[in-house]
């Protein structure tokens, strides 16, 4: 079951991530695919948790540090970052401001 729920959030964070991207969603699903039919017939419980772990640090990867950029000119990128990559922008303040 742990097997099917990494395959399943992989597939789920490749669409999120790649939204819109039609070339890197399929690249992506053909790569996951790919990875879990190669190791279909694997048998030791030791090596099925490592690629467990594996995947979920995929996942992660790609939720937390993928951004999508697209050309709009020659010399011009456009960066659409997901929500919940924004941080909120609140300058760093040692001394908290005093009431006037």
């Amino acid at each position: 079951m742990q097997v099917l729920r990494v395959f399943k959030t992989l597939h789920r964070t490749r669409a999120a991530v790649f939204k819109d991207d039609n070339r890197a969603l399929i690249a992506a699903r053909l790569k996951i695919n790919e990875e879990f039919q190669k190791n279909k017939n694997e048998t030791s419980e030791e090596n099925i948790n490592k690629m467990i772990e594996m995947g979920s640090k995929v996942e992660a990867v790609l939720r937390e540090c993928v951004l999508q950029m697209e050309h709009v000119g020659e010399d011009k990128l456009l960066l659409r970052p997901r929500e919940s990559l924004l941080l909120e922008n609140v300058p760093f303040c040692d001394q908290p401001r005093k009431k006037s």
